[in-house]
């Protein structure tokens, strides 16, 4: 018998000094991941705290300056959304007229089945976060979506941590009960650009690719609306649809947010599209050729791929339309640490996106697509206004509001009148500057409210225009807040909360 057969084993086997050296590297990390986490709450309470405590100081024709400045810059941006939103008209009148054909022609589109395009629709999931939703969404692309099965594979990629049982045991049965499946689960994936790149580098035989985020039903023909415009147009390389939040009754918040999300894809980007002569992919129900997203790829430390992947693809000449038609519905947060989260996210991608893509705006395009592409001064002035002036409207909005809360110390108002006239008409020039960016306001909800989708009701847009000014603070909060995690490099990433 060996000595071997008398060891006893007590507690811990690791040797003290190992456990001390453990110990102190946990607490170090512990403290640099509070430290990276809290920090950017003290820079944006402190640049609110100095600013305002900086406006008491003033003299009258300091703040007479300021004032002025603000005022004209909320004029420009009021004018520039208005415009955008009557640009929006056009788009939206022919995507009506369109479906009143196809009606017409009970629902015959224009492409035979035997030529349609092949497609790769994606599903991409992170599974502890979508495990609830999945199933019901890879069904429903399944058996709803109206596009001959002998020409689309719906691809379900999703990665997790851990395994998840039955769920990934019943989702890998998917393709014996449906031909069109494929599930694939991404090996060393933290991310939903992991997933996507190693979709890419797989040849399933596809002429375009689909990108949805988990929680959205796609309408059934949205595939073949989109497939339409790339057959009308050879030269489009990516369409983005409309994404429709249909959770409205869930929550307040996810009412007001399905406002917010008819303004942005109904109004402001096929506005913009049209003013500015380029679109941009979206991140969710956006339609690329295959052999572009494949050379492309998606950048895996952009926190907001989906719009790097769109400005790379724009700086190439790749050409990007808006569809109104391409409709898909989507979950919005239901309550606002939820939102809170997502918006952080997207608030630092778009910093990220714009500091490296900022260059548009002067450089001289090199595009493989296309030999003679050549930028022009309109798309040119739409880059500087969408990634230079839209960031800096942060900094704007939140002086504008410091400037008032020094003005309510200093010069408390004692009573609603007093308030009113601090608030927008310190200076006779401010009328006309305030009404006019009323009527701006108003016009773009009135356009807002007659493209409204199913969902959306016109007391809903009435309560979102009443709130309109406190959105608007909270949003230049947030984007201060994405700026000042870009600067202390925060890279966590919280994906969105779903139900």
């Amino acid at each position: 018998m060996s000595d071997s057969d008398f060891t006893i084993t007590i507690g811990d086997e690791t040797p003290p000094n190992s456990r001390d050296r453990k110990d102190a590297k946990d607490a170090l990390e512990n403290t640099s991941a509070f430290i990276s986490e809290w920090t950017p709450f003290g820079l944006v309470a402190s640049y609110f705290i100095f600013s305002t405590c900086l406006y008491m100081y003033c003299n009258d024709n300091l703040i007479a300056i300021f004032w002025f400045i603000y005022m004209c810059t909320n004029f420009y941006i009021a004018g520039a959304t208005v415009l955008e939103a009557f640009m929006s008209i056009t788009p939206f009148r022919e995507s009506r007229k369109i479906v009143a054909q196809a009606e017409e022609k009970g629902w015959l589109f224009p492409t035979p089945h035997d030529q349609l395009l092949i497609l790769d629709l994606l599903i991409v999931a992170y599974l502890p976060n979508e495990q609830d939703i999945i199933m019901d969404r890879a069904l429903y692309a399944l058996e709803q979506i109206d596009y001959p099965t002998d020409k689309i594979r719906i691809n379900i990629l999703y990665n997790t941590p851990h395994t998840i049982e039955p769920l990934e045991t019943e989702l890998h049965h998917l393709p014996l009960r449906y031909p069109h499946a494929r599930v694939i689960k991404v090996p060393n994936s933290t991310s939903k650009a992991d997933n996507l790149n190693y979709f890419l580098t797989l040849d399933t035989g596809s002429d375009l690719i689909a990108i949805y985020d988990c929680d959205h039903y796609p309408h059934p023909n949205g595939p073949r609306w989109a497939m339409e415009r790339f057959k009308a147009d050879e030269e489009i390389d990516i369409v983005q649809g409309r994404c429709v939040v249909f959770n409205t009754e869930d929550s307040f918040l996810a009412s007001m947010i399905a406002v917010e999300f008819d303004k942005i894809y109904a109004v402001s980007h096929p506005g913009r599209a049209t003013m500015w002569g380029f679109g941009l992919f979206c991140g969710s129900n956006g339609y690329w050729r295959t052999s572009l997203l494949r050379e492309m790829k998606m950048d895996g430390d952009m926190l907001t791929e989906d719009i790097d992947s769109a400005l790379r693809a724009f700086s190439r000449g790749s050409k990007t339309v808006h569809d109104l038609n391409v409709t898909s519905y989507e979950l919005a947060p239901t309550t606002f640490p939820a939102f809170w989260k997502q918006r952080l996210r997207w608030a630092q991608g778009w910093a990220q996106a714009s500091l490296k893509h900022l260059k548009m705006v002067y450089d001289k395009p090199s595009s493989p697509l296309h030999e003679n592409y050549n930028r022009s001064c309109t798309a040119r002035f739409g880059v500087f206004s969408l990634l230079l002036i839209r960031e800096a409207s942060y900094y704007l909005v939140t002086q504008y509001t410091c400037l008032v809360f020094s003005f309510l110390i200093t010069k408390f108002p004692t009573s609603g009148k007093e308030l009113w006239k601090f608030v927008y008409f310190q200076y006779p020039v401010s009328q006309w500057l305030f009404m006019i960016s009323v009527i701006c306001l108003v016009a773009t909800l009135l356009i807002t409210n007659s493209v409204k989708n199913e969902f959306v009701t016109r007391k809903m847009i009435v309560i979102f225009s009443i709130q309109y000014p406190g959105y608007l603070v909270l949003m230049a909060t947030i984007g201060l807040y994405g700026h000042a995690r870009q600067l202390v490099r925060y890279s966590s990433w919280n994906p969105t909360a779903r139900k």
